[in-house]
């Protein structure tokens, strides 16, 4: 298992607090809000569920019964919730959301290491334009191809991982050399970034290409992470000005 803890920043020139707010941000929510993932009547209120996103208009669900498989126990796992927004606007409110503290975790160590640099290259404003607009497109590629490969309409998505995805189709674009430090078993390497994006890219698209004629595998919306790594991938040109100007200088 390959894990990144960490990267090259010597040619970081800026403090990327806007970076650092969407991870106090996305913590705050699961925290507070999310209850450390066991209000699931908040999370199924404000997800963002392909039908309501297609249909334009909100779908509440009855409750239904599970049993444990090795304990027996029943317990009543909720329908989706009464949206109090428009329904257009979870696919907002889903950017700040998490299905547990691994997915949490994993997340924010992924922002931290690859959004600082990118943030450094597009300026604040951009980058947190760019963030949003990365979240916004991979949610709504989840949503259509869940539709166009015959899915299920009510299983609700949350799309921080769909952002960040497109953070690191951007990374990989800028600082596709860049060393980012990879932990394995009990050794640490490092290895350019070209490398430790695109295995991880190429494992969304294999695991991706598995299962989008069927359900999501284990929960996973790899369509959003493919969706957001390829459109921040198109994007990222036209944020990046700061970038290009930076590297035409030191060419100078």
């Amino acid at each position: 298992m390959f894990i990144p803890i960490g990267d090259d920043n010597r040619d970081r020139r800026t403090t990327p607090f806007v970076n650092y707010l969407l991870i106090a941000a996305n913590i705050f929510v699961f925290i507070y809000w999310q209850g450390f993932g066991t209000n699931l009547y908040f999370t199924y209120s404000f997800a963002t569920v392909p039908l309501e996103i297609i249909s334009l208009r909100d779908v509440v669900t009855e409750p239904t019964l599970l049993s444990d498989p090795y304990t027996g126990q029943t317990f009543e796992m909720p329908g989706l919730q009464p949206t109090p927004v428009p329904v257009l606007l979870t696919l907002l409110t889903a950017l700040f959301m998490h299905g547990g503290l691994a997915h949490l975790l994993g997340n924010m160590l992924f922002l931290a290491i690859f959004g600082d640099n990118v943030e450094d290259a597009m300026g604040h404003s951009r980058y947190l334009v760019f963030y949003f607009l990365c979240g916004l497109l991979a949610s709504i590629t989840h949503v259509f191809s869940t539709a166009f490969f015959g899915q299920s309409l009510l299983i609700p998505v949350l799309g921080a991982s769909g952002a960040i995805s497109g953070v690191m189709g951007a990374y990989i674009f800028l600082f596709p050399r860049k060393r980012v430090h990879m932990w394995m078993l009990l050794f640490v390497i490092s290895v350019p970034a070209f490398l430790a994006v695109g295995v991880w890219f190429l494992f969304q698209l294999s695991n991706g290409l598995g299962v989008l004629g069927g359900q999501e595998a284990g929960g996973i919306a790899y369509a959003a992470h493919i969706g957001g790594f390829v459109f921040g991938l198109l994007m990222v040109s036209s944020f990046a000005r700061k970038h290009r100007d930076r590297k035409q200088r030191v060419n100078r």
